[in-house]
């Protein structure tokens, strides 16, 4: 990457946000700046791509190129954009409902195929731009405009989506907590590869408090755990609170309590190949196990775009081709006249 010293106000523009006051939007933007601040990719080298919906208005209020694109395919764009242009840092933002209902087909193959994107998927389980839907995240049994007497469908959870997918980097972040936000953002964008960060959002209007279980101040603490690499996986108010490991389960504990002691709480380890425990840590909902946020997995893996560009200079080294007009004449062909 080409690095510099920016500052957050270099990634914005003069544009108006359009949000609802009070959106969790507005955070993430904010979070966002100061990531790419922190990252110092030029402006000119970043490229802010979104389908449709209320995130997706995110591109106007960024200083650098921006795609608007269709319902449900922003990683289609997004994708096509890396390949053609390998030297650009893409994020992709999409919502629930734009990333996993109508372009959830184009979400899993991102992640499979791993292209070098960072996507960001604002989750407020309801679709807030065409006015209170249930969207493919809201719980089984929620009360919405299309679902009067509550949904009768189980959701679609994003960390299973993108460990199904094969994906090789996950992380969580909460709107109001600003600095994880930047840090898994950041570290999103350092990966090689198909990076996803779930933003937990809050839609005012139409889902208020929706993480409230998880956000409110009085038990954060108590209700979610921070997740680093190479240290013990602890929580709670007074960090007094660990994840063990339970035969083959997760399972939370006070340290001191019940025989268990800091040596039993386990240590994060983002980078192992093996997502067994990648998946438990990131299936964590809040109630009876802590919801994760930071960085879940961070596993390097081949890209696909550095794959395509190796695969192309060994055919022409190989075939001795020079453009497609000379990959198209070197077979059986004939001239009408």
């Amino acid at each position: 990457m080409e690095c510099k010293n920016y500052t957050a106000a270099d990634y914005k523009n003069g544009q108006s946000v359009r949000w609802c006051p009070g959106c969790g939007d507005h955070a993430i933007l904010n979070v966002l700046h100061k990531a790419m601040a922190e990252l110092g990719v030029p402006p000119h080298k970043t490229a802010v791509i979104s389908g449709i919906g209320c995130s997706s208005r995110l591109p106007y209020y960024m200083n650098t190129y921006g795609f608007h694109t269709i319902h449900g395919r922003a990683a289609a764009v997004a994708t096509g954009f890396k390949i053609a242009n390998p030297e650009m840092t893409v994020w992709q933002i999409s919502g629930d409902g734009d990333g996993l209902a109508i372009g959830g087909n184009h979400f899993i193959h991102a992640v499979r195929r791993n292209i070098d994107l960072n996507i960001l998927l604002f989750n407020n389980k309801i679709y807030g731009l065409t006015k209170g839907q249930y969207s493919p995240t809201s719980d089984r049994g929620f009360v919405s405009k299309s679902s009067p007497y509550g949904t009768v469908e189980d959701p679609f959870i994003p960390a299973e989506l993108v460990f199904g997918a094969r994906g090789n980097f996950f992380a969580r972040a909460i709107d109001v907590d600003l600095t994880v936000g930047q840090e898994v953002m950041a570290a999103a964008a350092r990966h090689k590869g198909a990076s996803v960060v779930e933003m937990l959002q809050n839609c005012v209007i139409f889902n208020n408090g929706i993480h409230n279980h998880i956000t409110d101040r009085e038990f954060r603490a108590d209700r979610t755990i921070h997740l680093r690499h190479g240290e013990k996986m602890l929580f709670g108010k007074n960090m007094d609170k660990g994840l063990v490991q339970d035969g083959f389960l997760l399972k939370a504990v006070e340290i001191g309590k019940d025989g268990y002691t800091i040596d039993d709480v386990l240590v994060h380890d983002a980078h192992t190949p093996s997502n067994f425990l990648h998946q438990q840590l990131a299936m964590m909902d809040g109630y009876s196990l802590p919801l994760a946020v930071g960085i879940i997995r961070d596993v390097e893996s081949p890209v696909y775009n550095e794959e395509l560009d190796k695969q192309i200079a060994e055919v022409r080294a190989k075939k001795g081709f020079s453009s497609l007009r000379d990959m198209i004449l070197a077979g059986e062909h004939w001239e009408a006249k």
